[in-house]
């Protein structure tokens, strides 16, 4: 029996995926659920698996984009898995073998003689009276020296002759790079962005995780981050100012009483957004343990369209490649995302005077189509006050009982 197998809808609004990579050879006896290609479509890149057992026949090349739906390749179920074959090995050490051989006949008549690079009398003058250096000139004569020909044809260099390497590699891009490009010219080109700064004294972040991370590790079997502290502020700033919490559509601006905080995450495949869904509701344990759970799936591959729709805000932590200031672009069609970046010991004033403490550079960026001065600059002051002051306004003074130790 043939199997015709088909792409199937990776999400709702995507009608083509790229076929990105075929994990087997056409002709190979494939395994019922084995992956047989990786698919990028325009929000995530997924697995392909068998849908059954047999010799596959494959219908489309690697770049190829084809439509939901349409036939990828063809699954012989009633071929029998062939066992191995001793020949079979033989064949292939054997070619193994000769080509090993060729390589060493090739090598053998590439070796260079004293006349490789050396150029003929006349050879010799055209080039000193070009100003050009024999040692840039490819020669096409007897065991490769320069002759007559070469010396007329060759060109002088604009720059300083190095004589490096100058080759280029062109590769095409992933459709999900694809469409994370689109949407970023789209985001600089259709919004009205600005972005804020603003700095944090982090020292007393710094005392808590010092304080109670082995604690909080032991007992919840997840680290105690960053990302719990900024999420949390995160929700406190997005309760004060609504505004940024919105978006736009049409003529009409969408307001939500939820929080679903997207986090970009690094994947094989480039930059992901997965989303947090209604962070408000989680504590510092929750939020730590998705963020994780989370950003295991991006680096596995695995996460699904599902998982990167849907956010209301953004929050991106350059500072774990070493960023010391950015201006992040919006992720539409959400009107705002906070930049995070390094933590550096940086001398501040402190009750008049001066002291060194760990100070975090942050940076709001916003659609001032409905985010005024006043609210963003309000809301990022909100962070600031929430992440120098954590065990008041985001632990209600409690610290035991919201790490839930």
């Amino acid at each position: 029996m043939i199997l015709e197998m088909k792409v199937p809808s990776p999400g709702e609004s995507i009608t083509e995926v790229e076929i990105a990579e075929w994990l087997v050879n056409d002709g190979d006896y494939v395994e019922k659920d084995q992956a047989i290609a990786e698919v990028d479509s325009d929000k995530a890149t997924l697995e392909l698996p068998a849908e059954e057992s047999g010799i596959i026949t494959l219908k489309a090349e690697e770049g190829d984009a084809v439509a939901v739906g349409e036939v990828v390749c063809l699954i012989d179920t009633s071929a029998e898995k062939p066992a191995d074959s001793v020949e079979k090995d033989k064949k292939v050490e054997t070619a193994i073998v000769q080509e090993a051989k060729k390589e060493v006949a090739v090598e053998k008549k590439s070796e260079k003689t004293y006349a490789t690079g050396t150029p003929s009398p006349a050879a010799k003058k055209i080039l000193d009276e070009k100003g050009i250096d024999a040692k840039t000139v490819g020669g096409t004569g007897k065991d490769g020296r320069i002759t007559k020909d070469d010396a007329v044809k060759a060109v002088p260099s604009m720059g300083s002759p190095t004589g490096g390497n100058r080759s280029e590699k062109r590769t095409k891009l992933s459709m999900l790079r694809r469409k994370v490009a689109e949407r970023l010219v789209s985001a600089k080109n259709e919004t009205a962005m600005l972005t804020t700064f603003n700095e944090v004294d982090m020292s007393s972040v710094f005392e808590l995780r010092k304080e109670y991370k082995e604690v909080f590790k032991e007992r919840h079997d997840v680290g105690l981050g960053f990302m719990s502290f900024f999420t949390k502020a995160v929700i406190r700033a997005l309760d004060l100012f609504p505004s940024v919490n919105s978006m736009i559509d049409g003529k009409e601006m969408i307001s939500f009483d939820f929080c679903d905080i997207s986090i970009a995450v690094s994947g094989p495949k480039g930059l992901m957004v997965p989303v947090i869904r209604n962070a408000e509701n989680l504590s510092f344990r929750g939020v730590e343990a998705e963020v994780k759970r989370l950003a295991l799936r991006a680096r596995d591959g695995q996460i699904t369209v599902d998982e990167m729709t849907g956010g209301t805000f953004t929050i991106s932590n350059g500072g774990v490649f070493g960023s010391m200031l950015s201006t992040p672009i919006i992720n539409p069609p959400q009107s705002g995302i906070l930049g995070m970046h390094n933590i550096v010991e940086r001398p501040i004033v402190k009750n008049g005077a001066v002291e060194i403490a760990p100070i975090m550079y942050v940076a709001l960026s916003y659609d001032h189509r409905i985010i005024d001065g006043k609210e963003s600059v309000g809301f990022l002051v909100a962070i600031k006050e929430a992440l120098e002051n954590p065990v008041e306004l985001l632990m209600e003074g409690d610290v035991n009982k919201a790490l839930e130790l």
